[in-house]
């Protein structure tokens, strides 16, 4: 049976910041692309999410699940890429 969180995702600036619910077996991957939809951030940027309650990042195909705990702060960073400006 799949077990839903609640959790709190934000963007990394925290200018943008939602309670959602999610079931636990969505990968890292599917909450990064569903805040990219939904705050219309740069499609030409990669992401990392991170745990920030526990202080982790959270490997893209992992379920959230596994990682999260109802309540946890996750938060999605953009991946920075040194020589870029």
């Amino acid at each position: 049976m799949t077990e839903n969180l609640k959790l709190v995702i934000r963007t990394a600036d925290q200018s943008r910041k939602a309670q959602v619910e999610v079931e636990s077996i969505q990968s890292a991957s599917q909450l990064i692309q569903a805040a990219v939809d939904n705050w219309k951030l740069p499609t030409d940027t990669d992401y990392t999410l991170v745990n920030v309650t526990r202080g982790v990042t959270v490997p893209a195909s992992q379920p959230v699940g596994s990682i999260a705990d109802p309540g946890d702060v996750l938060e999605v960073q953009p991946v920075l890429v040194a020589g870029q400006q």
